[in-house]
């Protein structure tokens, strides 16, 4: 049984950052860099502070971890320092661990029963942190090796779209026998894992890595190339027997009425975030730099967040952010009880590294100078209201202020699937959300058309995102054979009990 007196006589204990003066100076991970293998003593003491609870609300798929991740049972292996036995519990349920547990905001910790009462317990399990170092310890051991499949069904199998679904799927289907081509119109594999989330908060050897098991396990990939344009519908119809769409929700919202929105240096969060990835990778510099330049981010959530990050490592001269949202508070209330996600006030790494960030603002109109390029913006206080639809209705109610800003980012979420060929072609519409809707065994419309991730449940989460990857190669498998052994951990009506 677990250690009933772990909580009381262990201190909580997060991970560890590397200084700001250091981190600010390069495009290494935020966290301190210690070996997984020196770091393991204490994230065994860490596991000890799991109760092993009856109703394990941190596996919950309502609540905490939406894969069914087996948290008391791989935090009780920790303790015991059974570290290979944990890895293959972690994994039973988790294909990237080592993703989830640098990038998750960790709902299972929010649904942890020791976060109920944190000033009683000292707050819940440093779940994400123990999972990141069974994942790290597994890696550096080499015991994360190639699964290559026992059987070969003959079915082929092609899933578009290369970020944590559609990658889980592909893991999921090509063990199970079947020959899988995974396609990405980037240049490189990942979607948003390579070039949405920055270098500081998951290295891309991290990714790499994982590409390289999969390869070796049969799954085939294929870059540049968009699927629809480059390679169309009839070609997909004769070459595989099915098809996962993992295509995400990458239309990003926009506010074009907004005067000024057309002056040179406003952009979208997304056209900042790639180009500054793909200099990591080594493409060559960015072509839109926060160097010397006052840079306004209108968004408060982890977009803009992953733009402040970047924008201090580019050397901006100032950053703002925008949140047009009253500040939340510090520590749950009633508005959100225990186990449901906590609407209370985050910050990221980046927000320590420097900045502003003002509440209850939103830009009015942007100003522009002789060249046609932004100088600043207007803002206003703001009031933020539901219509009698459910609508948001914000509304000025104080005073302008006029802002410097030569570099404008809205990072105000994103509207869902893009259009395009390929689901004309399949004759597919999108729902009100603009998401792709499914059956309950996650086949669009399309006969032999398969849906998961983003795509289906709209912009989410990484461990969502696997989590219908798994379920949509269980819907897969059984489709192609009849039957499936494949797990599959969430529904495709399934949802957390708040929005995250």
């Amino acid at each position: 049984m677990a250690d009933p007196r772990g909580f009381l006589n262990v201190v909580k204990q997060e991970a560890a950052k590397r200084p700001i003066t250091e981190r600010v100076k390069d495009w290494n991970e935020v966290y301190s860099h210690q070996p997984a293998s020196e770091r393991a003593a204490e994230v065994s003491d860490q596991a000890r502070r799991c109760m092993d609870c009856g109703i394990p609300f941190c596996h919950s798929g309502t609540a905490g971890c939406p894969l069914g991740n087996l948290i008391p049972e791989w935090n009780d292996l920790v303790r015991r320092d059974r570290w290979d036995a944990a890895s293959d519990r972690l994994h039973a349920t988790n294909n990237f661990p080592e993703f989830t547990g640098r990038v998750c905001p960790a709902p299972c910790e929010a649904a942890c029963v020791l976060s109920i009462a944190e000033s009683d317990t000292g707050g819940s399990v440093t779940i994400k942190r123990v999972e990141q170092t069974i994942a790290d310890l597994a890696w550096d051991a080499g015991s994360v090796v190639p699964q290559p499949p026992t059987i070969n069904t003959g079915k082929r199998v092609a899933v578009v779209g290369s970020g944590p679904a559609g990658l889980a799927a592909a893991q999921q289907l090509t063990r199970a026998g079947h020959d899988v081509t995974v396609y990405e119109r980037d240049d490189r594999l990942g979607g948003l894992l390579r070039y949405g989330i920055p270098e500081f908060k998951l290295e891309k050897s991290v990714l790499d890595q994982r590409l390289m098991q999969m390869r070796a396990e049969g799954t085939h990939f294929v870059t540049d190339c968009e699927v629809g344009v480059d390679f169309t519908v009839e070609q997909l119809r004769e070459k595989f027997d099915a098809v996962v769409l993992a295509v995400g929700a990458l239309r990003a919202r926009d506010n074009t009425e907004v005067e000024g929105r057309s002056l040179a240096g406003i952009h979208l969060a997304m056209e900042h975030l790639v180009p500054a990835n793909k200099e990591c990778e080594g493409d060559g510099p960015t072509s839109i730099s926060a160097k010397d330049k006052h840079v306004v981010i209108i968004g408060g959530g982890d977009t803009g967040a992953d733009c402040l990050g970047t924008a201090h490592r580019q050397g901006a001269a100032s950053v703002t952010q925008l949140d047009y949202n009253q500040a939340l508070p510090e520590i749950r209330d009633e508005r959100s009880p225990w186990p449901s996600w906590p609407l209370v006030l985050r910050t990221s790494p980046a927000h320590a590294e420097g900045g502003v960030v003002r509440h209850q603002v939103a830009v009015q109109r942007f100003l522009g100078d002789e060249n046609g390029h932004v100088r600043a913006m207007v803002l206003a206080e703001v009031e933020v209201q539901r219509d009698a639809d459910g609508r948001r209705v914000i509304t000025p109610i104080g005073e302008e202020v006029e802002l410097p800003c030569d570099l404008a980012l809205f990072a105000i979420g994103f509207e869902g699937v893009e259009h395009g060929p390929l689901l004309d072609d399949y004759g597919l519409t999108l729902t009100r959300r603009g998401a792709l809707s499914c059956g309950p065994d996650w086949q669009t419309t399309a006969p032999g058309v398969f849906v998961c991730g983003d795509a289906h449940r709209g912009a989410s989460l990484v461990v969502w995102a696997i989590a219908e990857g798994r379920s949509a190669a269980h819907g897969v498998d059984a489709y192609l054979t009849g039957r499936s052994d494949l797990p599959s951990p969430v529904h495709p009506t399934a949802l957390p009990l708040a929005v995250v």
